[in-house]
C-alpha cells in the first residue's frame, strides 16, 4: 500500500510539472494573443468584404484584413496594446477592426472575467454597448485627447465599461499612430535627457508656496458648470434633474499632488507620515496624495463594496491607472498650517509596474455620475492635469537603446515579454524578504525533522511557537501581505486548462514561495505545515485565542459527534466554490469572501463594516473555541487537506495505549484533531507539536510516568544511583 501510494504521488507530479511545461510552451509561443483570437473571430465582423487575415505586422501586434491582395483595414487585440485590468483584477480581451480613414469598424468583446452577473446585468449588455463603439473617429480622439466621446457606461458596470473605453481608444490611437493611419504620426522616440525625482531637495514647504509654483494642481467645478456640462451632453433626461442650489456652490474642489516627491510630501503629510509612506512604499513605486471638498466625491462609496475606485484614475499617455483599496490610505490632517479644510484626504500608490514616470505629464480623471432614474445614471468625465515642476526633478545618464521598429510599435514589447521582465525585477528588488522568508522556511524545516528534540521542552516548544506565529502574523501577513488563499488553488487549476504562464504566478515572489514550500510540505507532514505554521490569519486566531485564555475566557469543547460532522463544513464549501469556478472563476472569487483574509490581513480591517463585522465575529468565536475557522469553515485548508491524504510519511510517534487507556493528548488537542481511539486524523492536525511534547513528557504522559516508575525501581534494587547512573558503578551495602 505504501509503495502504490509513493508511485501516485509521484505520478501526480509528474503529471502537473509536464502540463505546466506545456501550457507555458504554449503560452510562451502565443506572445500576441490576437492570434489566438483571431480565429474564433471571422474577419467579416470587421470588414464584410474581407476573404481572410493577413500575416502578423512584425513592428506591432496588429493583423491585416485582406480583400485578395488589398488591405482593407486592421484588427487588433487591446490587451496585446495596453492595460485592460477590469473590476476583476483581469484583462479585459477587445478585437477592434480600423480601417485607413481612422475610423473603428467594429469592437467585439471576446473575453472578460467581470463578475457583472453577480448585479443582474446581462453579458450581452456589455457586448452591445463594446460594439455601439463602431464608427468612432480616432483622429478626433487624438486631437481631443481621448475625449471626443460621450461614455456609454451601464450604472452596476462603471468600471468594467470605462476600462473598455480607455482600452479601446488608447489602444486605436496607438495603432493609427504607428500605422499612420488617418495622416497621423508615431510619437518621436525620447531621445532627450532623463529625468528622475531628486531624492536631496526634502526642505518642507508650505501650503501656498506648493499651489503657486505647480506643485499643487486644483479641479474646481461649482453646480453652475456642473448642470451646463449636462446640459451640453444633450441628455434630456440629465437635463431634467439638475443640481440644487446657487450657481455658485463648490460642486468639485480637488487637488493632487506626487506624494513621494519630498518636498510636498512632507509639506502635506508630515515627516511621519512621510516616513511611513516611504516604508509602504515598494522599488518603482509612486504616490499621490489627492484632497477633495465639495459636494461630490472623488472617492464615491464602490471601492466598500468592490474594493476598487471607480470614479478616479490616472492617465499618462497610454498607461492607465485605476486604484484598489490596497493601494489606498486615508490622511487625517495636513500637516501645512495654511492649508484650508478638506472633507477627503487621500493617498494612493501607483504600482512599479504601471509605467508610469513622474517626470511627464499625467491626469487624473474624474468621473461625475447624475441619476436620471431610478437605477439609471449619466456619466462625465473631467480631467484633473498634472506636470511636476522641473525643480524636483535631476538629470540622469540613461545607456542608448538599439530601436527596432517604428514610431510607439517599436516600445510595444509582447506582453508575456513584459511579464517576464517584470518578475525578474520584481524578485531583485525583494532579495531581502525573500531572505528573510528562506530562513524561516528553513527553520520551521529543521522543526519538523528534528521535532522530537524540539518537542523535548514544553516551554521551549511553546515559546518558539508564539514567536514564530507572530512573526507570520506581523511580517508575513501584514506588513508583506503573503496570505494564501483558496483563490489561488482555483486560479491555478483555471490557468493549467486554459492558458498557463508561470510569470503570472512568479508576480510575487512571497506567495510563490510559499506554495512551494506547501507542495513540499504536503508530501511530507501534510496541510498541517501551513495551516498551522505558515497562514497568518490562523496565527491572528491562535495568538487572540492565547490571549483569551490568559483572561480566563471560557473554553467550549464540542460533542465529539457533533465535531467531527461540523469538519465536513469546509470541504463542503470549498467544493461549491471548485464547482462555481468551473462556471466562471470570477463568480467563485466573488464568493470566497467567505475566507476573511483579505479583510483582516491584506487589509487590516479598513473595510467595508459587511465584511469587518464578518471576520470580527470569526475571531470571537475563535475566542471561546481554538482555531473555529480552521476547524470548520476555511475552504483553503480542506483544499490543502485533499491532496495531503497522498503524503509519505507518518511522523508523529504514537504509544499503544493512546486512546485506550489514555486520552490526555485527544483532551489538549487544541483543534481537536484526534479520535476518541488515540488516532490522529491527517486532514485536521495542524502539526502544533504538542502531542509529541506530551509523548515525551515525565509529568504528564502515563506511559512516560510508569517508565520513569519502572526505572526509578530498578536503580533502587540494584542500589545505582542517578548521578552515577552514567558510571554503572554499584554502591556499598
Amino acid at each position: 500500500m505504501r509503495a502504490l501510494r509513493l508511485r501516485t504521488v509521484f505520478l501526480l507530479i509528474f503529471t502537473f510539472f509536464l502540463s505546466a511545461s506545456n501550457y507555458a510552451i504554449a503560452a510562451s509561443d502565443s506572445s500576441n494573443r490576437v492570434l489566438n483570437f483571431s480565429k474564433k473571430v471571422e474577419v467579416t465582423k470587421f470588414f464584410p468584404k474581407a476573404d481572410r487575415y493577413g500575416e502578423l505586422r512584425e513592428d506591432i501586434a496588429v493583423l491585416p484584413a485582406m480583400a485578395g491582395e488589398e488591405v482593407l483595414g486592421w484588427v487588433f487585440l487591446t490587451t496585446d496594446l495596453v492595460s485592460t485590468t477590469g473590476y476583476s483584477g483581469k484583462p479585459i480581451d477587445t478585437l477592434v477592426g480600423i480601417d485607413p480613414d481612422g475610423m473603428l469598424t467594429s469592437v467585439q468583446l471576446v473575453k472578460h472575467a467581470e463578475p457583472i452577473v453577480l448585479i443582474g446585468i446581462p453579458d450581452s449588455e456589455i457586448k452591445q454597448v463594446t460594439e455601439n463603439y463602431a464608427g468612432l473617429d480616432i483622429k478626433k480622439e487624438a486631437e481631443q485627447g481621448g475625449s471626443a466621446h460621450e461614455l456609454d457606461i451601464i450604472s452596476g458596470a462603471t468600471v468594467t465599461i470605462m476600462v473598455i473605453d480607455d482600452s479601446v481608444v488608447r489602444a486605436s490611437l496607438k495603432v493609427a499612430r504607428t500605422l499612420g493611419i488617418g495622416g497621423l504620426k508615431g510619437a518621436e522616440a525620447d531621445t532627450g535627457p532623463k529625468f528622475v525625482i531628486d531624492p536631496d531637495k526634502t526642505t518642507a514647504s508650505d501650503w501656498m508656496t506648493l499651489t503657486g509654483d505647480g506643485s499643487l494642481r486644483r479641479l474646481t467645478l461649482d453646480v453652475g458648470q456642473i448642470n451646463a456640462a449636462f446640459v451640453e451632453q444633450g441628455n434630456p433626461k440629465a437635463i431634467k434633474r439638475p443640481a440644487k442650489g446657487p450657481d455658485t456652490d463648490s460642486y468639485v474642489d480637488m487637488y493632487m499632488g506626487l506624494a513621494d516627491v519630498p518636498v510636498i510630501g512632507r509639506t502635506i503629510l508630515g515627516d511621519a507620515e512621510y516616513a511611513n509612506l516611504k516604508k509602504r512604499m515598494k522599488d518603482g513605486d509612486h504616490a499621490i496624495v489627492v484632497l477633495g471638498r465639495g459636494r461630490y466625491s472623488f472617492k464615491g462609496t464602490g471601492y466598500v463594496r468592490g474594493g476598487i475606485f471607480d470614479r478616479i484614475q490616472l492617465i499618462q499617455n497610454d498607461i492607465s491607472v485605476r486604484f484598489k483599496d490596497r493601494q489606498h490610505k486615508r490622511l487625517n490632517v495636513i500637516d501645512a498650517g495654511d492649508a484650508p479644510t478638506f472633507k477627503e484626504l487621500d493617498i494612493f500608490t501607483i504600482p512599479a509596474d504601471s509605467g508610469f514616470d513622474p517626470s511627464k505629464p499625467f491626469r487624473l480623471q474624474l468621473l461625475v455620475h447624475r441619476e436620471i432614474g431610478a437605477i439609471e445614471k449619466t456619466f462625465l468625465t473631467f480631467d484633473l492635469g498634472y506636470q511636476l515642476p522641473q525643480q524636483y526633478l535631476k538629470k540622469v545618464e540613461v545607456a542608448p537603446v538599439a530601436a527596432e521598429g517604428t514610431g510607439e510599435g517599436a516600445a510595444a514589447a509582447p506582453a508575456e515579454e513584459q511579464r517576464v521582465e517584470l518578475w525578474q525585477r520584481i524578485w531583485n528588488d525583494r532579495q531581502l524578504d525573500i531572505a528573510i522568508l528562506g530562513v524561516a522556511l528553513t527553520i520551521l524545516t529543521g522543526v519538523f525533522f528534528f521535532q522530537m528534540q524540539v518537542a523535548k521542552s514544553e516551554k521551549f516548544t511553546f515559546w518558539f511557537r508564539i514567536g514564530f506565529l507572530t512573526f507570520v502574523l506581523v511580517w508575513l501577513g501584514w506588513m508583506e501581505n503573503a496570505q494564501l488563499s483558496v483563490v489561488n488553488v482555483l486560479a491555478l487549476f483555471s490557468a493549467l486548462t486554459t492558458e498557463f504562464s508561470w510569470s503570472a504566478f512568479l508576480m510575487d515572489p512571497l506567495v510563490f514561495l510559499l506554495w512551494f514550500a506547501v507542495a513540499a510540505a504536503l508530501i511530507f507532514w501534510g496541510r498541517g505545515a501551513y495551516c498551522g505554521w505558515l497562514c497568518p490569519f490562523g496565527a491572528l486566531q491562535e495568538l487572540s485565542n492565547r490571549i483569551a485564555k490568559f483572561f480566563k475566557v471560557p473554553q467550549v469543547t464540542l460533542p465529539w459527534g457533533l465535531h467531527e460532522r461540523l469538519w465536513a463544513l469546509k470541504y463542503m464549501i470549498f467544493l461549491g466554490l471548485f464547482g462555481l469556478s468551473l462556471y466562471s472563476l470570477a463568480v467563485a472569487e466573488h464568493y470566497a469572501e467567505v475566507e476573511p483574509f483579505k479583510t483582516a490581513i491584506i487589509l487590516k480591517f479598513q473595510r467595508g463594516w459587511p465584511y469587518v463585522l464578518f471576520a470580527v465575529a470569526l475571531l470571537a468565536a475563535g475566542l471561546f473555541i481554538e482555531r473555529f475557522y480552521c476547524r470548520y469553515l476555511c475552504p483553503l485548508g480542506a483544499a490543502l487537506a485533499i491532496p495531503a491524504r497522498l503524503r509519505m510519511f507518518d511522523w508523529l510517534k504514537r504509544y499503544k495505549e493512546c486512546g485506550n487507556p489514555c486520552a490526555r493528548c485527544e483532551k489538549e488537542c487544541m483543534v481537536g484533531a484526534i479520535h476518541p481511539e488515540g488516532h490522529i486524523n491527517p486532514n485536521e492536525c495542524l502539526n502544533c507539536l504538542h502531542c509529541q511534547v506530551l509523548y515525551q513528557s515525565d509529568d504528564k504522559c502515563p506511559v512516560c510516568i510508569k517508565k520513569l516508575a519502572r526505572r526509578k525501581k530498578f536503580e533502587a534494587q540494584t542500589g545505582i544511583s542517578k548521578t552515577e547512573k552514567g558510571t554503572s558503578v554499584k554502591q556499598p551495602a
